[in-house]
């Protein structure tokens, strides 16, 4: 007996450890153990914010085609195009305008009816007609103040094609920071109010969440069981970045003066950059983020 008993204890001792590494619940549970930060009164609070500032990227591209019966002379003429535009872009400078450029040739063979009558490419080395080659500039407008004049310097070029101009918006590490700031001023303001609706005071802090996974934690549905929070957002009309502000509405400056051209070719002239100007205005993007922060009630 008292062997039995022994062997029943050290069993325990062994499945101890195992037990204790068991979720304490599984969804769907009637009763499940609440969170330890809800052993006393809490509120949890998420905070949310939204920002719209102005693009601070433009993309284009532009390629130039040149047909020769000699693959040099196709290829020179189509780099030539494209020379003297990027040279003219690149004198920006790469911190404003990045400019990419590639040239690729293919040949033209002679065709031929078949014996239905369906035109085909004589695909033999000796049979090749002419030589297509293409030349292709993608420019990265990073001073979104030059869109304009970049765009139109790239029309009076007259290219064989262009995009369509892309914008996009890459915030920068301090935007970030003080957006998650505000958010957690919007949690404590949340948490205030629901406070002092519900005739309860504001205690210290419990929880600092700033993923809000935790204020997602529905503890009443069975644990763990997340649901994604459908707080309304706080908009926030200014994002101070290094001692000055990204307003929502930026003004434009003035651009720069166009610089010379660069030796190697003459770019396109002023008149026709001129003439080829449109307006190009960056859209607003959306920038959001949030935080949850949980009180203690008093």
């Amino acid at each position: 007996m008292r062997r039995s008993f022994a062997f029943a204890l050290l069993l325990a001792s062994v499945a101890a450890p195992a037990l204790a590494q068991t979720p304490p619940a599984t969804v769907g549970d009637r009763y499940i153990p609440a969170p330890w930060w809800m052993r006393d009164p809490v509120i949890a609070s998420v905070g949310q914010v939204r920002v719209e500032i102005q693009a601070n990227r433009a993309f284009v591209s532009a390629s130039f085609q040149s047909v020769d019966r000699s693959v040099t002379e196709a290829s020179r003429a189509a780099a030539d195009q494209v020379r003297a535009l990027s040279q003219a872009l690149s004198a920006y400078g790469a911190d404003k305008v990045r400019v990419e450029t590639s040239v690729t040739t293919q040949p033209i063979y002679d065709q031929y009816r078949d014996g239905d009558g369906v035109m085909r490419d004589n695909t033999r080395a000796d049979r090749i007609a002419r030589y297509q080659a293409d030349a292709s500039v993608r420019v990265t407008v990073r001073d979104v103040t030059l869109i304009e004049r970049v765009y139109a310097t790239i029309v009076a070029s007259r290219p064989t094609s262009i995009s369509q101009v892309n914008f996009n918006l890459e915030p920068e590490n301090g935007w970030k920071a003080n957006l998650q700031a505000e958010a957690m001023k919007d949690a404590r303001r949340r948490a205030e109010a629901a406070a002092t609706n519900a005739g309860a005071t504001l205690g210290r802090v419990k929880i600092i969440d700033p993923s809000g996974r935790v204020c997602q934690t529905d503890v009443l549905a069975g644990w763990p069981s997340y649901a994604a929070g459908s707080g309304q957002e706080t908009t926030v009309d200014e994002v101070v970045v290094t001692g000055s502000r990204v307003q929502r509405r930026m003004e434009y400056a003035a651009p720069p003066p166009p610089p010379a051209p660069a030796a190697g070719g003459p770019g396109p002239s002023e008149t026709d950059i001129a003439a080829a100007r449109l307006a190009l205005q960056p859209p607003l993007q959306t920038l959001t983020d949030s935080a949850c922060v949980i009180y203690g009630l008093n």
